[in-house]
């Protein structure tokens, strides 16, 4: 077990409070019944910036913040992670530089502008942005904020964990998102380590599976032939030698894929069900769990709502043409 990586999630989980909220941990009575288990959902779209990435943003930038005031910060994201570095680098009056693909969401861009921070848009993948991120924040000896590829990054993704475990150690599967695996590889690293025997599962949509085709593999493989999806959040694959995908192979026990209907599905039972307006990415773990019921029931399961940020416009098609 990664002993190192969970105490820095320990120690994340203190240097990042003025910026992060202890998430609610609540049940769906519903899926409870459904399954004749417990199921109780993790809300990080109520986290500051609307999603879990204001966790692993704040962690890398507080803990290298002489660095980061010197030179400036550089970032690549398409959207959430972008808004938590942003979010940091205003409050502590810090340049920001970020690299964003061409195929963000204007809602999402809109959202970024606000902050009057520096675009780089980039004419290619989510990947792609990243790499050209790096290469400039090394050029310049800029503070590079990844948005997974980074182990204090991943340390405060895995304070969600550190959440869990707190209030519900009796816990005995957590669901997570998974794009570039930080918050399922800081989430298992943390639960794995104070319970080997907790099942920790993954859920990509069936458009963007690169970690599941990875992990088939036993290598990082980009090649997944990708289709569009509602939960563009997590869609592209990942840097080559990221060290998420070691922490995967090691932690985390499976990896499932839902379909667009499903996710849809969960995005309006979130609303109708709870009153809470999550994201395509946010709806994931919960469209798992529907998804295949018969591989949850009877457990005592979470299910982490990993985002929040969604256009209005899809957002009311969605909920209220159905």
């Amino acid at each position: 077990m990664n002993s190192l990586l969970k105490n820095q999630i320990e120690r994340a989980s203190l240097r990042i409070r003025r910026y992060t909220r202890w998430t609610p941990l609540t049940e769906s009575m519903e899926l409870s019944a459904r399954l004749e288990g417990r199921v109780l959902l993790k809300w990080e779209d109520l986290q500051t910036t609307g999603s879990f990435k204001i966790r692993g943003a704040s962690n890398k930038i507080l803990a290298n913040l002489k660095e980061a005031r010197r030179r400036g910060v550089v970032a690549a994201s398409t959207g959430n992670h972008g808004l938590a570095a942003a979010e940091v680098c205003q409050k502590e009056g810090l340049s920001l530089e970020l690299f964003v693909p061409r195929t963000i969401s204007e809602f999402k861009k809109k959202n970024l502008e606000d902050y009057g921070i520096s675009f780089r848009v980039i004419d290619g993948s989510c990947e792609q942005a990243e790499k050209l991120a790096r290469e400039e924040a090394g050029r310049c000896g800029r503070l590079f904020v990844s948005p997974y590829n980074d182990e204090q990054v991943i340390a405060g993704q895995g304070t969600c964990g550190l959440e869990i475990w707190e209030e519900w150690p009796e816990a005995e599967e957590v669901v997570v998102p998974v794009g570039g695996g930080g918050l399922i590889a800081g989430v298992a690293c943390y639960l794995k380590e104070k319970n080997p025997a907790i099942r920790i599962t993954g859920i990509e949509p069936e458009h963007s599976a690169f970690i599941q085709r990875s992990l088939e593999l036993g290598r990082l493989d980009n090649t997944f032939p990708e289709k569009p999806t509602i939960a563009e959040a997590v869609a592209g694959g990942l840097e080559e030698g990221s060290v998420t995908f070691e922490l995967i192979k090691k932690y985390v026990d499976r990896v499932l894929t839902v379909s667009e209907e499903a996710i849809i599905q969960a995005i309006i039972i979130c609303f109708r069900n709870h009153q809470h307006r999550v994201e395509g990415a946010g709806a994931l773990s919960l469209a798992g769990i529907r998804s295949y019921q018969q591989l949850f029931r009877g457990k005592k399961l979470v299910a982490i709502i990993s985002g929040g940020n969604i256009e209005d416009r899809l957002w009311e098609k969605l909920v209220f043409s159905r």
